[in-house]
């Protein structure tokens, strides 16, 4: 019965790669929950640095950073813009980083069709090997993150970034992402991270109205305004970072839950495709038994 040994080698086979789906499905619980957590526990330390970034950027109004100034003229179109693509390490994790890299695509192609160049700092091994592929230039790098980011490993590329943009290299900077909405859903983002928009330092009405902000700068004001919008940018691609690591284990839990699910089906459909092999062939060899037995006594 050749082919019920071949049929059982396959339910054999899915009811491994089930159990395997099954243990990476209850491991990303535990991680989605533990990114979630750190993914909240920034978002305070992002406010309260974008406050004060909003306080010290109205309160010096003689000084403007950098990091405010849009070198693009009105009308006028960017010469250079870059690209932070921040994606996972790993695979199995559904559509979380084709999409998102499918968004960056398209801002790329229209940024193209406007006569700029493309930069790009990848955070994460599937968007290196996407930007390779395409033949992006990639100033910078970080891969292998873990599965808490550190500050300190997303420094060196980001300032690449950032320095690029001070000196004049570069006339705009977009941050690519996957934001975390929920545990069933996660949107791709594509951002302008610089220059800084109004919006992203605006404060509130109540905050406007009711007082002015000054302050005693040590050394000076050039220098504190400077350091502090580039930890702000930094706070915001960390946000990025933890965003898409709480994206990523919610897609991966979600995607080996269905994969389960799905082999938990075959599993059942290979059963019973088995079942109806081997009913067929008792059945045959039955019937060559009572045929056999009426050729002897007849």
């Amino acid at each position: 019965m050749a082919v019920g040994k071949e049929i059982r080698g396959k339910i054999k086979s899915v009811e491994n790669t089930k159990k395997i789906t099954k243990a990476m499905e209850m491991v990303s619980v535990s991680k989605m929950r533990k990114a979630q957590e750190r993914m909240r526990a920034a978002r305070p330390y992002a406010d309260k640095i974008r406050n004060i970034t909003a306080h010290l950027s109205q309160a010096n109004p003689e000084y403007k950073s950098p990091f405010l100034r849009d070198v693009v003229k009105a009308g006028g179109k960017p010469k250079s813009v870059g690209f932070i693509v921040v994606t996972s390490d790993k695979g199995l994790c559904g559509g979380l980083n084709t999409n998102v890299l499918r968004a960056l695509t398209t801002r790329m192609k229209d940024v193209q069709a406007g006569g700029a160049s493309i930069v790009t700092v990848a955070i994460g091994n599937k968007g290196l090997g996407f930007l390779n592929r395409v033949g992006a230039s990639v100033m910078s790098q970080a891969v292998q993150l873990g599965d808490a980011p550190h500050l300190d490993k997303l420094i060196g590329p980001v300032k690449v970034m950032l320095d690029g943009f001070v000196e004049g290299k570069i006339d705009a900077v977009y941050l690519c992402y996957t934001k975390f909405i929920n545990t069933m859903k996660q949107e791709p983002q594509v951002e302008p991270l610089l220059p800084l928009s109004a919006e992203r330092l605006e404060q509130t009405a109540a905050e406007k109205t009711q007082y002015a902000w000054d302050y005693i700068y040590e050394p000076d004001a050039n220098a504190v305004i400077d350091d502090l919008m580039t930890r702000y940018i930094e706070a915001l691609v960390y946000q990025a970072v933890a965003e898409n690591m709480a994206s990523e284990q919610s897609a991966r839990m979600v995607a080996m839950k269905a994969a389960t699910d799905n082999a938990g089906t075959l599993i059942g459909e290979l059963k019973l495709i088995y079942n109806k092999t081997r009913q067929a062939a008792i059945t045959k060899e039955l019937s060559e038994i009572v045929s056999g037995a009426a050729a002897i006594s007849g």
